[in-house]
């Protein structure tokens, strides 16, 4: 089967900030992780994923207080005036 030639993959040679945040909810695990990426996101950033490292929470007589998430998020850096990439000779 010969593949069809319409598919193209985008050019990949990007460079990523890798920043480690921990999100917080008194809801749930999954709004936890919303409120860490809404804390860190912003116009400045270009927030392109990111991982679960660590699941856990907090406990106050006997029923779950909180939810507490530890993402690491890959920022994606530009080239240009505010993110130049060095050239090394």
């Amino acid at each position: 089967m010969i593949p069809p030639t319409d598919f193209a993959f985008p050019p990949m040679s990007a460079t990523y900030q890798l920043l480690e945040i921990v999100g917080t909810s008194n809801v749930s695990s999954d709004d936890a992780i919303r409120n860490g990426i809404r804390k860190v996101s912003g116009p400045s950033r270009q927030i392109e994923w990111f991982q679960v490292e660590e699941t856990r929470g907090q406990v106050k007589e006997g029923q779950v207080a909180q939810f507490q998430v530890t993402l690491k998020v890959g920022i994606r850096l530009e080239d240009g005036p505010q993110n130049p990439v060095s050239s090394h000779r």
